[in-house]
């Protein structure tokens, strides 16, 4: 600013407040006329310092802005408001309640331009008692009548999920205009009321306010959140058959319903709109494009889209990451991320939370874990949604150190509470075999809902214990939250890995009786494993045949795993038989067949389903196990000489079978299902993963110290012996999960009974 303005301030007030109003003013003269401000005593010249602190505002100098707002000793309403409006703008919700507070201890009442500022910050913070505060003012100064006010207001419920508090309010307004009426329906169908937001929508037409773009997009998009995906399909049908044009909105709304329909017929006529259109330079629809052909298995539909963007998009490059882990093609997707990142593309959450995800639900564990850490160190901060995707990997392969550490992360973000990130902590406890603190993360949630109640439901069941998943499932009940399909499956599970022949059927047969429940594959699944296990195989294999549709790969697998147990051959061909069918290049349903051939000394049979699987190239899958130690997960294969620590783990096996035949012990052979002599076969069962993994864990912890081993199979009884012994040799408390179950061995007892 020049000498001769600041001259020109000195003589006239009024210069300063037609030059602070001008739109030439900048941000250095701001502050220029703010020093000249205080030098001449003019900060009491309320005019003046309004017209300064929205000067301010606008150019979010907020700091300056409060200054200034101190230094006023007499503000007025428009002081205020100044800031309130600016910072509810700029959804900086919380500093706008804070303004509006100091406005209030000043003894100044709001005005209608005032209050819709304020309501907006509410509902931004979702801070409904507030917003009843506020509302309370309006009502007692008659602005709540103003239809400004009125509208903000049912915005305001709305957004703080409060849909017949808004409705009402609405119901009061005289004059609605499509943009409230827009705003009730869209609530309307997010909320999946569908029958409400129709009945609306006409209503809306028979007052005279004919919907517009944004009334259809919403309903649109609405009906799609709300997993209304057939509803929003046919909105999209009925606005284009009534002469509406889609815009870009209207297409990136209703592409994630046709590819979560699976309607690839519609999707590509819409794809050829777009091009038509020439929305195809929109990077929402492009984005929208690749996820809908993802949903839709449509590998090379969805690359090719990706790769004709004219300029890479971080949204496109998240969808096209998320459409590969979809479809099975995990190493695919993280060498695109790889690519992406090695590009110096800005990576954001939700990418990085994407691969996390896709690593977790593929096997591809440590390779989560690792992605995690790379994520921090590349300063992108983790949210609610990448913890849940995290904690599976953890208790996939019992991680429990980085599981824990994650649970620090959540409650240091303050997102602990989170009942998302709260279910997921429950199972992943559970999973590292520490079911107790499982329970004290379930009881420490200040919100339950079903998927909690499973989750802890579901942890119990893994660890074979009846008692506590039936006591959580009538507890869950009588806090008014009904079951689904995966609370029964837990307690059936539960029966049918502790013999409940009783209870079994009593919660099989309670679901249509009780709760109006069609029993589901799985729960036919857990009823065959239950009977099965109980050697009631004719009654299992009579259920399957009575079932109302066609047994899937797990009811057969159910029952050529009993088969095994019990040596039953017939039962167990025609198990094999089927699963073959559904499962042909399944080497495990092999291997069982060939197992029980095996145990009936059937050795020729076993020749020719071993040449079999040879023919079809394949092979079975090796048995390995982890194990935790410092903070370092470890992998060992059954019969592998490669680990840097095999001798000493040899020789100590070797130590404690010797320990073990002085006891009376000998060596369970019959679970050695190859035709070899006596003394090989107690070599090969020295060769088991989960054995190694127990001796690894002595040799490489303190004496006392509890061990925790993941299987990727089912435990042998030989292996399950030895470990009871160990548990009791070496005073250490072992914990086994395998396929099946957990097994808690502690002074030479297994906590599944020797019943598994």
């Amino acid at each position: 600013m020049t000498k001769q303005a600041l001259h020109m301030f000195d003589n006239f007030p009024h210069s300063i407040l037609h030059f602070l109003g001008s739109t030439t003013a900048s941000l250095c003269h701001a502050r220029q006329a703010h020093a000249h401000i205080l030098k001449t005593g003019l900060s009491n010249h309320t005019n003046i310092t309004t017209k300064l602190l929205s000067l301010y505002a606008n150019n979010h100098c907020f700091a300056e802005a409060s200054l200034v707002l101190d230094s006023v000793s007499d503000p007025n309403v428009f002081t205020f408001s100044t800031l309130i409006h600016a910072f509810s703008k700029l959804s900086r919700f919380g500093d706008a309640l804070r303004v509006f507070t100091r406005m209030i201890a000043h003894g100044l009442m709001p005005d209608g331009h005032v209050f819709p500022s304020v309501f907006k910050a509410c509902a931004g913070l979702r801070a409904l008692e507030a917003g009843q505060q506020v509302h309370s003012f309006a009502s007692v100064s008659g602005f709540a009548l103003d239809s400004l006010v009125q509208s903000s207001l049912v915005h305001m419920y709305m957004k703080c999920d409060r849909l017949r508090d808004a409705h009402k309010l609405f119901d009061k307004i005289t004059q609605r205009d499509v943009v409230i009426w827009s705003a009730l329906i869209a609530c309307y169908s997010r909320r999946g009321c569908i029958d409400e937001a129709k009945q609306l929508f006409h209503k809306m037409r028979d007052k005279g306010v004919e919907p517009n773009l944004v009334s259809w997009n919403g309903m649109i998009a609405g009906f799609n959140h709300s997993g209304s995906y057939t509803e929003a399909v046919f909105m999209f049908q009925k606005m284009h058959l009534e002469g509406f044009q889609p815009d870009g909105s209207s297409i990136s709304s209703v592409l994630p319903a046709i590819g979560d329909l699976e309607d690839l017929v519609l999707g590509i006529q819409i794809h050829g709109y777009v091009i038509k259109q020439g929305f195809d330079s929109d990077k929402c629809v492009v984005t929208a494009l690749i996820d809908m052909y993802g949903k839709c298995a449509c590998r090379l539909e969805m690359s090719q889209v990706f790769y004709e963007i004219n300029q890479m998009d971080i949204g496109a490059c998240n969808a096209l990451i998320t459409g590969l882990s979809r479809n099975g093609h995990v190493n695919d997707a993280l060498e695109v991320f790889r690519k992406f990142k090695g590009q110096g593309m800005e990576l954001n959450v939700i990418s990085w939370t994407s691969m996390i995800a896709s690593c977790s639900q593929n096997g591809k564990d440590m390779e989560a874990l690792e992605l995690f850490r790379e994520m921090q160190i590349e300063g992108v901060k983790p949210n609610s949604v990448t913890i849940p995707c995290l904690l599976p990997a953890c208790g996939n392969i019992a991680a429990l150190m980085h599981g824990k550490a994650a649970h620090c992360f959540s409650l240091r973000r303050g997102f602990s509470n989170d009942v998302y990130v709260g279910s997921a902590l429950i199972d992943m406890y559970a999973n590292c075999g520490k079911i107790q603190l499982s329970r004290l993360c379930f009881e420490k949630m200040l919100t339950r809902n079903l998927v909690c109640w499973n989750a802890i439901m579901g942890g119990y069941a893994m660890h074979g214990k009846a008692k506590e998943t039936m006591e959580i499932f009538n507890l869950m009940q009588s806090n008014g939250q009904k079951p689904d399909f995966i609370s029964f499956t837990c307690v059936l599970s539960v029966c049918s890995q502790n013999g409940l022949i009783e209870e079994g059927w009593y919660y099989f047969n309670s679901m249509s009786q009780e709760h109006g429940m069609k029993a589901r594959i799985e729960h036919y699944a857990c009823m065959v494993t239950l009977l099965g296990r109980v050697g009631k195989l004719e009654e299992a294999y009579s259920m399957i045949k009575s079932m109302p549709f066609e047994p899937d790969a797990c009811v057969w697998g159910a029952l050529l795993s009993s088969c095994r147990v019990h040596s039953n051959v017939t039962l167990g061909e025609v198990a094999a038989s089927e699963l073959f069918k559904l499962e042909p290049r399944n080497p495990g349903n092999y291997i069982l067949l060939s197992n029980i051939y095996a145990s009936e000394g059937k050795w020729i049979e076993v020749d020719k389903v071993r040449d079999m699987m040879k023919g079809m190239g394949l092979r079975k899958n090796p048995g390995c196990s982890w194990i935790e130690l410092k903070n370092k997960v470890h992998m060992l294969l059954a019969g592998d000489k490669s680990h840097p620590q095999i001798e000493q783990i040899i020789e100590k096996l070797d130590e404690l079978n010797m320990e073990m035949k002085k006891s009376g012990y000998c060596p369970k052979t019959n679970f050695v299902l190859q035709d070899v002599e006596e003394q090989d076969k107690e070599q090969i069962l020295c060769g088991h993963s989960e054995k190694l993994a127990v001796v690894f864990g002595l040799l490489n912890t303190s004496p006392g110290s509890p061990l925790r081993v993941i299987k990727n199979l089912r435990i042998c009884g030989d292996c399950h012996a030895v470990i009871k012994f160990i548990s009791s040799f070496e005073g250490r408390e072992i914990s086994v999960r395998d396929t099946n179950r957990f097994h808690h061995f502690k002074d030479g007892v297994c906590s599944c009974g020797d019943y598994w």
